[in-house]
């Protein structure tokens, strides 16, 4: 630091409200260490004026300035950070040879892309790498950050043999820094932050390991993923692998195939079947889909599957999306099977000349779609090549725009209450790849702001993750393990109906553009099973489930009275069987345990003479005997309040 620059002061506005005057270069790190002792052993990395900024960075105007622990989000992704370079650091040490890639943090803990050659990455390895990684961490190295030129950096990785590396220096821009970060005989290319020293890692475990193309392109070699994750204490590691575990009891994929579901079938991949229960499932969610919307005034709609080049042309699907469509030529002419339902509502809007006074009109779509998704990329119902969009589209005038996105968020809070499942909601803004001026943008995105905090809601800010047409709100459930899932969005879009020509006659009598509002509410039918069968573990509501009362008779001699007791079930649309196996009492009521029957009903000599059932319910256990009638309007009152 020069002289004249030390003789400079900068003035640090700290999160308090409080103003520091400091000399001009002083480290984030250094201001934690004049505001606290205590703060500065905690810090993790800093936030200058909202941008995330690495301890060691110096301060050089004035500024607010936060201090963030492990605490903090960010601060914790930095831990995790830091984490993901002592794995590679341990694997070096271990294999000679292997070629690193990349290695962040992700939402829950990190990984590390390796070229590990003709070694194949076993458990034991995952211990052999976490031991040596405790090892390092005991040394507690300290993390040096240091800058080079790009012909640095490609030199020393070029006669290192770190050809990934010498690819990503090249994919530095060239007004970038290239930064390297150093722990012992570690050094990595890396832009930060990163913690002061490895030794405040306290609790960390590797997880599993999994192919990965390099930077995500299938063209690219595979390399080996280690995931891992890491927080501040152990006690929260414990909390984190116990939710992991009994995210694996809840596993959808494990659930829908126990409970007769779904089915994924190799000869069709990425496409879900849907079994007889399945079905049943479906449709009562379909059902309640219907309920609500025609309570809220949608218009249901149904467009073809499949529809000439010359729409996605004009929609731009073709050119910016057209790698993740299935496209076919019929009578010599290309066509896409739709990917998204928004064309074709377009082209129903335009079936009939539209006034002011019809607008907002509200199209709703139960639309089958399908999209080109890569396979590594399938996940059960979560990830799916076809599947069913619960859609809307809405047309409507500019000045409309703040009112209807309160009352599209009034229904997602109608539906998401229903099954018990909180919300936040991000803010996508405009994405590089995108359609229409940045005016157009500013304006979209400013009226999603005003209208989501104009109902005393906030959000957090998802830069350049829109649609390609324009910004979305997006809403993230939190299911009942904690974990979120991203299912409704409201895509504002002022792009599509100018590119259509769509038009209304407004007030004035002249003809003006119409917005379009896309949003979807479960996200699609098939995410949205999978996301509630996870967050029920399986024991869905009792309108919900597909099977509502199993009802057993102790044997033979009790049938008649047991298949009269289903008769008057099915009579009333109550969801019931009848096991009459030949099987002991004490067989069937674990067998209807296991498929999560809500009521399970027995019936034997006493019940039969008394025309009353023996109630078992999967949350109260044995209530005892009660009247038929009684059973059948408590049972009715379940279904028909919906009540979770």
């Amino acid at each position: 630091m020069s002289e004249s620059v030390k003789n400079e002061n900068v003035k640090i506005t700290l999160k308090d409200g409080s103003i520091l005057e400091t000399p001009k270069g002083t480290t984030v790190f250094e201001v934690a260490k004049q505001i606290s002792e205590g703060l500065a052993r905690n810090a993790a990395v800093g936030k200058i004026n909202g941008e995330i900024a690495d301890l060691r960075d110096e301060i050089l105007t004035d500024c607010e300035l936060s201090i963030l622990t492990l605490k903090d989000e960010e601060g914790l992704s930095t831990l995790r950070h830091t984490v993901s370079h002592i794995l590679a650091y341990a694997v070096q040490n271990l294999y000679k040879g292997v070629k690193f890639s990349i290695g962040p943090s992700t939402k829950d803990g990190f990984y590390y892309d390796i070229d590990f050659g003709d070694i194949t990455v076993t458990s034991e390895m995952l211990n052999d790498i976490y031991a040596e990684m405790k090892r390092l961490i005991k040394e507690n190295h300290k993390i040096e950050r240091y800058y080079s030129t790009r012909e640095e950096a490609l030199k020393y990785f070029t006669e290192k043999g770190e050809t990934y590396k010498v690819e990503l220096v090249n994919a530095i821009p060239e007004n970038e820094k290239i930064s390297f970060y150093k722990m012992g005989d570690f050094t990595d290319l890396c832009a930060g932050p990163h913690l002061l020293s490895i030794g405040s890692v306290k609790a960390f475990k590797l997880l599993s390991v999994t192919g990965a193309y390099f930077r995500g392109d299938s063209k690219n070699k595979m390399l080996t993923r280690i995931y891992g994750t890491a927080f501040s204490k152990q006690s929260e590691l414990d909390e984190y692998l116990t939710m992991l575990e009994e995210a694996k009891k809840r596993d959808h994929r494990k659930l829908g195939k126990e409970l007769g579901l779904f089915a994924l079938r190799d000869e069709a991949p990425g496409m879900p079947f849907f079994l007889p229960k399945g079905m049943i499932l479906r449709n009562t969610l379909i059902d309640y889909w219907h309920e609500v919307h025609n309570k809220w005034n949608y218009l249901e709609i149904s467009t073809p599957q499949i529809m000439r080049r010359s729409l996605w042309e004009t929609s731009g699907h073709w050119e910016h999306y057209h790698d993740d469509m299935y496209t076919t030529v019929i009578d010599g002419e290309d066509f896409a099977i739709k990917p998204m339902n928004c064309p074709g509502s377009i082209l129903v809007y335009e079936l009939d000349p539209h006034s002011y006074k019809e607008l907002p009109l509200r199209y709703g779509e139960l639309g089958r779609v399908h999209r080109n998704e890569l396979s590594g990329a399938l996940h059960g119902l979560f990830r799916v090549r076809c599947f069913t969009q619960d859609d809307a589209h809405i047309l409507l005038a500019p000045e409309q725009i703040k009112d209807e996105v309160v009352r599209i968020t009034k229904l997602f809070d109608e539906v998401y209450s229903l099954f018990k499942l909180p919300y936040k909601i991000e803010l996508s803004t405009m994405p590089e790849d995108h359609i229409g001026s940045e005016k157009d943008w500013e304006i979209a995105t400013k009226a999603l702001a005003d209208a989501i905090t104009g109902v005393g809601k906030t959000y957090t800010i998802n830069e350049g993750d829109g649609a390609f047409y324009g910004p979305k709100l997006d809403f993230h459930i939190k299911d009942s393990l904690g974990r979120t899932w991203q299912c409704g969005t409201i895509q504002l879009d002022y792009q599509l109906p100018g590119r259509f020509n769509l038009e209304y006659t407004g007030s004035d009598g002249e003809k003006h553009t119409p917005v379009m509002i896309h949003r979807v509410v479960f996200g699609s039918v098939e995410r949205f099973i999978g996301v509630i069968t996870e967050h029920f573990a399986g024991a869905f509501p009792t309108w919900l489930s597909p099977e509502q009362v199993r009802i057993l008779p102790v044997s033979d001699k009790f049938k008649d009275y047991a298949e009269s007791v289903n008769k008057r079930f099915k009579e009333l649309k109550i969801r019931s069987s009848c096991d009459n196996r030949p099987e002991k009492i004490g067989f069937k009521i674990r067998d209807a345990r296991l498929q999560k029957v809500p009521y399970i009903l027995v019936v034997g000599e006493k019940e039969t003479g008394n025309k009353t059932v023996s109630v078992r319910t999967r949350k109260d256990g044995d209530i005892g005997e009660v009247s038929l009638e009684k059973f059948i309007a408590d049972i009715l009152e379940d279904i028909n309040t919906k009540r979770v």
